[in-house]
C-alpha cells in the first residue's frame, strides 16, 4: 500500500481559504442592499462568528474520531457514524454534492463575467456575447480539471489566497475612489420595495451572506489519502490524497485562523466599501459598478488587474469543488488496483471530469443570474452543511449535558439556522423563477 506525501497545517490553510473566500465575496455591498446598515453589518458579523465556531466543531470531531482510530475522510463518512448510512446516502451526500456541482456552475459564470468586463475594457464597441465567455472559462476549467488529487492543487491555491487579498484590496480601493470622487451620485441607503418584498429579499440577503462563509469540504481538506485500497466507507478514489497528516490535532484551527485573517481583512473591507460608495444602487457583482455604460470609472489597468485576478482565483476555488463529483465519478469508473496514471484510470478520468465541466458551462451560460444562483446554493447547501450539521455532530459525538450551555447554544443554533435556511430557499426559488420570467435563456447580462 503506497502513500503520497502529506500536507501540514499551512497545506490547510491554503485549502481552507481558497474554498472559503472566492470573487462571490463582491455580491456582499449587494446583499447589504437588502438590509441597510444595520442589518446588513449584524448579519456579516454574527455569519462570521458562527462560521468561525462552526467549523471549530467540526475539527474538534474529526480529531476526536481520528484520535479514536475512526477517521472520517469526508462529511457522507461523518455522517454514516453519526447519524446512520441512510442519512448520508439520502440526505448529507446529495446536498454536499449539489452545492460543489451548484459553486462550479457559479464559479464559472463569474469567470465568464470577469473575461467579459475584460473585452469591453479593451474593445467598448465589441459584440461578444456572456455565454460566448462563459464557454471560454469553461475550455479553461476542461485543462485545469485534469490535475489528479487535491493535495496537487496546494500551490495553486497558495497562488490563490494572494490573488484574492489583491483583488479585494482593488476593489475597497476603488470603492473608495468612486464614492469620493466629484462625480460621484447622490447615495441612498434606504431598503426599497413593498414590505413582501423587502421580507424576501432580506432572507435572500441572508442566503448570499451564508454562501460567502460557506466551505462545504472541510472533512475533505483534513483527509489523507488511505493508499491505493478501499477505505471502509467503500470508496477506492485517488482524488482526495494527503492535505493534512495525522496526527490532526491542532492544525485544522492553525488553518481556520489563516483563513479567517483573510476573512476578516476582505469581507468587511468589500461589502462596507462597496455598500458606502454605491448605496442601494450596488450590483450582483460590485465591478459592475465600476463602470457606467461603456464609461470606465477607474483606471483600466486597475479593471484589467483587478478582472484577471478574479478570474484566476475563481479557477482555483472551482477546482476544489469539483472534486467531490470527481471523487464519486472516478470511484465507480477507476480501477484502484493500477497506477493512477495508467491508460485504465486515465481515460476515465478525462471523460468524466471533462463531462461534468462541460454540463456545468452549459448551465451557467443557461442561467446567468449570477447573485440569486448564489443564494440558491447558499440556503439548500451551506446552510445545513455549515451551519447545522456541525453543532448535530458535535452533540452526538461528546454527548454534553442537557443542562450545560453547550448544549443548548448548538440547539438553538440548530433551529434558528434551520428556519433561515428553509425560508432562504423558498425565497432564492421564488427570486429564480422571477428571473427566468424577466430573461430568456443564455442572456446576455
Amino acid at each position: 500500500m503506497s502513500m503520497d506525501k502529506a500536507g501540514t497545517w499551512w497545506h490547510c490553510a491554503y485549502h481552507l481559504t481558497t474554498s472559503t473566500v472566492s470573487p462571490v465575496i463582491l455580491s456582499l455591498p449587494f446583499a447589504l442592499c437588502s438590509l441597510g446598515w444595520v442589518a446588513g453589518v449584524f448579519f456579516l458579523a454574527v455569519t462570521a462568528v458562527v462560521a468561525f465556531y462552526s467549523y471549530n466543531l467540526l475539527s474538534v470531531v474529526l480529531e476526536h474520531h481520528d484520535l479514536m482510530g475512526q477517521r472520517q475522510l469526508r462529511f457522507r463518512d461523518m455522517a454514516t457514524d453519526l447519524l446512520g448510512p441512510r442519512w448520508s446516502r439520502y440526505l448529507v451526500g446529495p446536498i454536499q454534492s449539489g452545492l460543489c456541482y451548484g459553486t462550479v456552475i457559479s464559479g464559472v459564470h463569474i469567470a465568464g463575467q470577469s473575461l467579459k468586463f475584460i473585452y469591453l475594457l479593451l474593445r467598448p464597441d465589441g459584440t461578444m456575447q456572456l455565454y460566448q465567455f462563459v464557454i471560454i472559462a469553461g475550455v479553461l476549467m476542461l485543462v485545469l480539471v485534469q490535475m489528479p488529487s487535491f493535495h496537487s492543487l496546494r500551490h495553486l491555491n497558495l497562488v490563490s489566497l494572494f490573488l484574492c487579498l489583491s483583488y479585494c484590496a482593488f476593489v475597497t480601493a476603488g470603492s473608495i475612489y468612486i464614492g469620493r470622487s466629484k462625480t460621484a451620485t447622490v447615495k441612498d441607503y434606504s431598503v426599497n420595495g413593498s414590505r413582501e418584498h423587502r421580507v424576501f429579499d432580506a432572507l435572500n440577503a441572508f442566503s448570499i451572506i451564508a454562501t460567502t462563509y460557506g466551505n462545504g469540504v472541510i472533512p475533505e481538506i483534513q483527509c489523507r489519502r488511505r493508499g491505493e485500497l478501499p477505505d471502509k466507507y467503500g470508496s477506492s478514489s485517488s482524488s482526495w490524497q494527503a492535505t493534512i497528516a495525522p496526527p490532526v490535532k491542532g492544525k485544522m484551527f492553525k488553518g481556520l485562523c489563516v483563513c479567517y485573517a483573510v476573512v476578516l481583512s476582505t469581507y468587511f473591507s468589500v461589502a462596507i466599501s462597496g455598500y458606502w460608495a454605491f448605496g442601494n444602487q450596488a450590483s450582483g457583482t460590485v465591478l459592475a459598478n465600476f463602470m457606467v455604460g461603456e464609461k470606465p470609472l477607474l483606471p483600466t489597468w486597475v479593471l484589467l488587474m483587478t478582472n484577471i485576478f478574479s478570474l484566476l482565483q475563481v479557477s482555483a476555488v472551482s477546482l476544489v469543488y469539483l472534486q467531490p463529483t470527481n471523487e464519486v465519478l472516478e470511484q465507480k469508473f477507476t480501477d484502484p488496483e493500477i497506477h493512477k496514471f495508467s491508460v485504465r484510470n486515465v481515460v476515465p478520468r478525462l471523460v468524466f471530469r471533462s463531462l461534468s465541466v462541460v454540463i456545468a458551462t452549459l448551465l451557467a451560460a443557461m442561467f446567468p443570474f449570477f447573485e440569486d444562483i448564489n443564494a440558491l446554493v447558499g440556503a439548500f447547501g451551506y446552510v445545513p452543511l455549515d451551519f447545522i450539521l456541525p453543532m448535530i455532530f458535535y452533540n452526538i459525538t461528546f454527548k454534553p449535558s442537557k443542562r450545560s450551555l453547550v448544549f443548548w447554544g448548538n440547539t438553538l443554533l440548530v433551529l434558528l439556522f434551520s428556519a433561515l435556511g428553509f425560508l432562504g430557499a423558498i425565497s432564492s426559488l421564488r427570486q429564480i423563477i422571477l428571473d427566468i420570467n424577466t430573461y430568456q435563456l443564455f442572456a446576455n447580462i
